[in-house]
């Protein structure tokens, strides 16, 4: 083993800091082989230089290094050596970027540069290279689950990609909802009138594509395996089940429409005049291009629409969300009517009006030319009089109580997901007042976890639609369409397009053994010395993503290819057996153990922060291009997730002196934007039982904190560690400094 150390002295690095005596440090303390200096270490020259020596023979090859220049966000491609083993060493945005400049500063500066360089030099040693597992193996077929708009369009853009996709649709025939319609919301300019919907030429498309194989009147009896390696049961109507291997699953299974039965109120069922939107298309379907009948036969002369039907109401039984294409379609229906005759009464009451999309806007005014009244009001009732129609509503701009006729009345139900069984749901399966949707399980997965991908809010798939749309917890598995989220046709296909690209780079990952998202290219996998374990379980039951289960003896068993390479099982072991080959308990400990802690005397705390390198860390990067101060007496150590930290970090931290921790991870709860799901959750946990470790040191709690850090928070991220100090400042230096 010979490390190499390289330092640059470029972006104002050389200037501020006395890199002689840095170099000093890297090879003396931090005990490398050697430590070069260069101007512009990311220029060709710089990397070249690098290339040379680890291309060299002998005892001149280096096989580890530590590069000492800006963060490890920065330049990424430049510093991407492969599989060798690389601590980047924070000097730039880490040290003189937050700190100002003065001869009052210099000292400080200075020992912060060389606590970094220790900590690099440390790093690197306990790191060793990592290789694929072995486990890989490529598969370039793609099951689609569900063949609507979203599963067809998913297939096709497979096939243009030059992967086979495998459509697996319960019922006897493709096109789904949008199969079911009259027209659809228009999907280029001028945005003004419906459109056909395509899917029979979808549909054509797809029979006629030899990379595309249907299976109707089928659904998946069994998944099991990783990406990669899918092992799917696919189980007729009609006969026997077929076996097959697919390498990435989209669930594309769509939604099912809100029952209006719940609605009572509204004449559901107790008028054949009272229709759904759904209901409406058939209707319509079946005039052609004529005009629109009721079900006794007679010509719709006036026809109301009735906005949020059962749905964005917190009463019980209702739909608490919207469902995104209501209003669209209202207006579309609208037009239906006044397209085949000008004189029917449209009058669609809403109390806000959503028309989402590049041509909503257009769309509404397309409405309004066509002579659409649009009224704001809200619908209490409708009466049933025979085959007459009573609307009462609060006007909400006069703010009076209101009444009007109509031959016809169209409810906008929403959308519930087709997402299968929730996974996370109590045993007892109380309802809360909450919707539940009754339905079977969708891809019956064989994961210690349950049978199907977990559920966010409200019953839609897992999917996180800000931070990683398409990403599910089940490595490989992605969702799309409305199964996901509410939304409209259109957006269903650029949810499948985004999905099938998350499925081909699972395939392509997985080729190779490589980590999915968030860290991508990634080889490591976790692995753990059998003779230390005690088979407690936590790495098991804490895994957000499925991939370890347990052997006959109940120890862990890893499935590399399902795993995130977060890290939350390393963070759960209270024996501190597992590891990776590239992070683990001694990577990160041996760094905090090489900050030099000044004795009680010399009134320079060392705080330790952990910062999770998704949001916290770029975030700390971000104010330091702002040049927003810290203080020097922090060091940070970025870790993938704050669920990979071992209660064993904070104890040695403040038991070899440190005056204080601080940790800082993603937002955690419903609205989460951890990228490892349940990593920031977890720590939270973790952290509120350290309490009982302080007072057995005789430590004030005040010394570990857990905030959590949006990648937005440029400014606040600094301020958190501001307010350590200030607490260390009052509970005083740490008992334990040496």
């Amino acid at each position: 083993m010979k490390i190499g150390g390289y330092l640059c002295t470029g972006c104002g690095i050389g200037d501020r800091l006395d890199t002689k005596s840095l170099e000093t440090v890297a090879v003396r303390e931090g005990r490398i082989g050697f430590c070069k200096t260069h101007d512009f270490l990311c220029s060709q020259a710089g990397v070249d230089m690098i290339n040379a020596d680890l291309a060299a023979e002998g005892d001149d090859k280096v096989t580890k290094l530590v590069i000492m220049a800006c963060s490890r966000r920065a330049k990424t491609e430049a510093f991407n050596f492969g599989a060798v083993p690389t601590a980047r060493v924070n000097l730039r945005e880490g040290v003189i970027w937050i700190r100002p400049e003065g001869s009052e500063h210099e000292e400080t500066t200075q020992e912060m540069a060389a606590d970094y360089i220790r900590m690099g030099c440390a790093e690197v040693k306990a790191m060793h290279q990592a290789d694929a597992s072995g486990e890989q193996g490529k598969n370039n077929h793609i099951m689609i689950v569900g063949g609507g708009v979203t599963g067809m369009t998913a297939a096709l853009e497979a096939s243009k990609a030059g992967y086979y996709a495998s459509i697996i649709e319960k019922s006897d025939r493709l096109g789904g909802v949008m199969g079911q319609l009259h027209k659809r919301h228009p999907l280029r300019s001028p945005y003004q009138h419906p459109q056909d919907t395509g899917v029979a030429a979808m549909i054509a498309a797809v029979e006629a594509d030899d990379k595309i194989t249907v299976y109707l009147n089928s659904k998946v009896a069994s998944t099991s395996g990783a990406p990669g390696r899918f092992n799917v049961t696919i189980a007729s109507s009609v006969g026997a089940g077929t076996q097959a291997e697919f390498g990435a699953i989209v669930q594309a299974t769509g939604f099912t429409p809100y029952d209006a039965n719940n609605l009572p109120e509204f004449s559901y069922g107790k008028s054949a005049n009272v229709v759904t939107q759904l209901e409406l298309e058939a209707m319509a379907q079946a005039a052609g291009d004529g005009a629109i009948k009721r079900a006794d036969g007679k010509e719709v002369k006036n026809v109301v629409f009735v906005q949020c039907a059962g749905q964005r109401s917190e009463k019980e039984g209702h739909l608490s969300w919207c469902s995104g294409h209501c209003c669209s379609t209202s207006v579309k229906q609208a037009m239906y009517f006044k397209d085949s005759n000008p004189e029917i009464e449209t009058t669609i009451l809403f109390d806000d009006l959503r028309t989402p999309g590049a041509g909503g806007e257009n769309f509404y005014r397309s409405a309004q030319d066509k002579m659409v009244t649009f009224r704001k009001g809200k619908v209490s009732t409708v009466e049933a009089a025979g085959s007459d129609l009573k609307v009462n509503f609060k006007d909400l701009i006069l703010n009076e109580d209101t009444h009007m006729e109509a031959d016809l009345v169209v409810l906008a139900t929403g959308m519930m997901p087709n997402a299968g069984v929730n996974i996370d749901a109590p045993k007892d399966d109380a309802a809360n007042g909450e919707v539940k949707v009754p339905v079977e399980s969708i891809l019956n997965l064989q994961y210690r976890q349950g049978p199907d991908v977990p559920q966010l809010v409200n019953g839609f798939a897992d999917s996180h639609f800000i931070c990683f749309p398409y990403e599910t917890r089940r490595t490989g598995i992605y969702t799309a369409g409305p199964v996901r989220r509410p939304m409209d046709g259109g957006q269903a296909q650029t949810d499948a397009m985004g999905a099938v690209m998350k499925a081909i780079q699972a395939i392509e990952n997985s080729a190779i053994g490589r980590a999915a998202h968030p860290r991508s290219g990634d080889l490591s996998f976790p692995s753990f010395r059998k003779e230390g374990c005690t088979q407690c379980k936590r790495c098991t039951v804490e895994c957000p993503f499925g991939a370890i289960n347990e052997d006959e003896k109940g120890y862990p068993q890893y499935n590399e290819a399902r795993c995130r390479r977060c890290g939350t099982c390393m963070g759960a072991c209270p024996v501190q057996v597992i590891s990776f080959k590239n992070y683990s308990i001694e990577t990160v400990g041996a760094q905090l153990k090489a900050v030099e802690v000044p004795d009680e005397y010399s009134e320079k705390p060392r705080i330790l922060v952990l910062a999770c390198e998704n949001d916290a860390y770029p975030a700390l990067d971000m104010a330091a291009m702002k040049r927003n101060e810290s203080s020097a007496f922090i060091r940070v150590i970025p870790v993938r997730c704050l669920g990979s930290t071992n209660t064993i970090w904070i104890k040695d931290a403040l038991g070899s002196g440190y005056d204080g921790v601080v940790m800082m991870g993603c937002k955690k709860g419903v609205d989460y934007q951890c990228h490892f799901v349940k990593g920031s959750e977890m720590a939270h946990v973790r952290m509120a039982k350290i309490g009982d470790t302080l007072s057995t040191m005789n430590l004030e709690s005040e010394r570990v904190a857990v905030h959590e850090v949006a990648i937005t928070d440029i400014d606040r991220a600094p301020k958190l560690l501001d307010e350590m100090v200030e607490v260390i400042n009052r509970v005083g230096m740490s008992p334990f400094k040496f």
